[in-house]
């Protein structure tokens, strides 16, 4: 894959939005439309919790960084890890300013249920891909914890999940670059989107969400 620049940069967690719905994705990255529910709203502050930026701690000999900043020339993304855990490991890397060898370890924080789509562990996957670019080093495992529940859920990052974070990242930047928004069939997880009433099923019909709104204006 080639690298890509800055300026080609997408966004880490558009994944999640991406394995949900195609169109999801297209409608917010592209479209750039976004409507707020309850779910989304629970989801903005559970995150604002663990993005507190350039906050680090040390908890019984782990090293706990919020809010950390990655991108990826290689899978051309960029975004911020909610918690990023180093422990201490003879197979680890070397930290500015600290004693020893530290192993990363992502952890992604989800406000509610686990996600049947896999893009919780996509998303989980890409950002652990991010930080070996960037760190040097590699990743076998990330954690995915659950708010509701308070649980930590163990990921395993195998290559297959790698190789389809790779092929979903080269499909959103095709689509991005040619302004593609892809038409879907209705589904039972479209009762909880946001999106709802902007991505209708008459839209399918028309060439964009723009365009439908525009002709809603028009019709008033």
């Amino acid at each position: 894959m080639a690298d890509y620049s800055e300026d080609e940069y997408l966004m880490i967690s558009g994944i999640q939005h991406f394995f949900f719905c195609r169109r999801q994705w297209a409608l917010i990255h592209i479209e750039n439309q976004w409507a707020d529910n309850g779910l989304t709203t629970d989801g903005e502050l559970f995150h604002s919790h663990a993005h507190d930026e350039n906050a680090s701690e040390i908890r019984n000999g782990v090293l706990i960084v919020h809010g950390m900043h990655i991108a990826s020339k290689e899978l051309g993304v960029s975004g911020v890890c909610d918690v990023v855990e180093f422990h201490p490991s003879e197979n680890g890397i070397h930290l500015r300013n600290r004693k020893g060898l530290w192993q990363p370890l992502p952890i992604e924080y989800k406000r509610g249920r686990k996600d049947n789509s896999g893009g919780d562990k996509a998303q989980l996957c890409a950002e652990a891909m991010c930080l070996e670019e960037m760190l040097c080093c590699n990743i076998p495992e990330g954690i995915l914890f659950w708010g509701e529940k308070h649980r930590r859920e163990p990921v395993a990052l195998t290559e297959d999940l790698r190789q389809s974070v790779r092929n979903a990242f080269s499909e959103m930047h095709q689509d991005y670059d040619r302004g593609y928004t892809p038409k879907v069939k209705e589904k039972r997880g479209c009762a909880s989107c946001s999106l709802r009433q902007i991505c209708l099923p008459e839209i399918t019909k028309i060439p964009s969400a723009h365009t439908y709104i525009e002709q809603k204006l028009h019709e008033s």
